[in-house]
């Protein structure tokens, strides 16, 4: 299960580079059409729906590699057992609100493509295609909370590596 799950935040990490790739294509061709007089219609939306589905496809592999900001000005004073029972009651409420998150933007993708549901620019593109990108993050991600919840419980999660960026929380 631990490689499956690993490799579901692999995977969309994987998906989420690829859209920066894409991302870094559209704006290129978006800058070079304006110096070259042509124009791509809706690539400044795509390039937006690019940059959406990268951030939301990176949330769950950001949140296992330890990179989230957290607040350890509470937690950091506590020691012992009051100190893993605020981790177990953060990553509960975490775990929560990553999944009314997953809840509500697949409802968000759901309620788009029964709608049919288009974008306001000149591209008409269904909605629910990029919207999926955020879908997909959010479940992923809310994955990753209960993943971190169940490995905090077993007393199997590693603690954040302390590093320069941890001293600026």
């Amino acid at each position: 299960m631990r490689r499956a799950l690993d490799r579901l935040y692999d995977g969309c990490a994987v998906l989420a580079a690829c859209f920066m790739v894409g991302l870094l294509v559209a704006v290129l061709l978006s800058i070079l059409g304006r110096q070259l007089h042509f124009n791509i219609p809706g690539i400044d939306a795509y390039a937006g729906y690019l940059m959406a589905g990268a951030g939301f496809l990176a949330l769950a592999h950001t949140l296992k590699r330890g990179e989230h900001i957290r607040v350890t000005l509470l937690v950091g004073r506590l020691s012992g057992s009051a100190q893993r029972a605020m981790e177990l009651w953060a990553l509960f409420a975490a775990s929560l609100l990553a999944a009314l998150g997953a809840f509500y933007s697949v409802r968000l993708s759901w309620q788009s493509w029964q709608f049919h549901d288009i974008s306001t620019g000149n591209d008409a593109t269904p909605l629910w295609i990029p919207q999926l990108t955020m879908a997909l993050g959010t479940v992923v991600l809310a994955i990753a909370f209960v993943d971190e919840l169940v490995l905090e419980a077993r007393g199997q999660r590693l603690p954040p590596m302390p590093d320069e960026a941890s001293h600026n929380e």
